[in-house]
């Protein structure tokens, strides 16, 4: 997916072919879903933010300057959209791996591992996916595009307006804390038993 074909598609909505736009929607949809629901806890929160972000995109692509890549641009639109219609719901217990893979961990497909085990490490993930959720979102959404999507550090700077610098110090500090978190929570919960 390059920058040379993303123009070009942009290009072709704009000169009024809208299975050019449906193209973009194709090639980015999933990708943009998958980043939301890390970020926002929900699929459906996320599938909402994508579809106004598709929405707002489509009407706003003249306004494209092209001076970043189509996808950070987009990725702006979509968390402007969460931010503006976020609803409070609970976190969804699902592990990071299920959502990653689809619903599937190794302990779905082995059923040599015993039961005890895939609770424990359940709980572990909840564990983990709640101290995320917890962090403030200024650190949250770089630490997930940079370990959710794998995205460097200047894509994700370029995505979130924000230096180079500023993402890695923020990263930093996202995993600090989850580590702290998740210390203080196993510990007093050695301490109770």
């Amino acid at each position: 997916m390059s920058e040379r074909a993303d123009n070009d598609l942009i290009d072709a909505t704009l000169a009024g072919s809208a299975s050019a736009f449906d193209e973009i929607v194709r090639r980015y949809q999933e990708r943009l879903v998958r980043s939301l629901e890390h970020t926002l806890g929900s699929r459906e929160d996320a599938l909402e933010a994508a579809q106004q972000a598709f929405v707002s995109a489509w009407k706003n692509l003249s306004g494209f300057r092209r001076d970043s890549a189509f996808y950070s641009w987009l990725y702006r639109i979509a968390l402007n959209a969460a931010r503006t219609s976020r609803r409070k719901q609970r976190v969804d217990a699902m592990s990071l791996d299920r959502i990653q893979d689809g619903g599937h961990t190794v302990e779905d497909q082995d059923p040599n591992i015993a039961p005890d085990h895939a609770l424990m490490t359940e709980e572990r993930v909840r564990l983990v996916q709640q101290a995320l959720q917890e962090i403030a979102e200024e650190f949250r959404r770089p630490l997930i595009l940079r370990e959710m999507d794998g995205l460097p550090y200047d894509e994700i700077a370029s995505i979130l307006d924000i230096p180079v610098g500023t993402v890695r110090s923020r990263i930093f500090r996202a995993r600090q804390e989850i580590s702290d978190r998740l210390t203080r929570t196993f510990s007093s919960g050695t301490q109770s038993t």
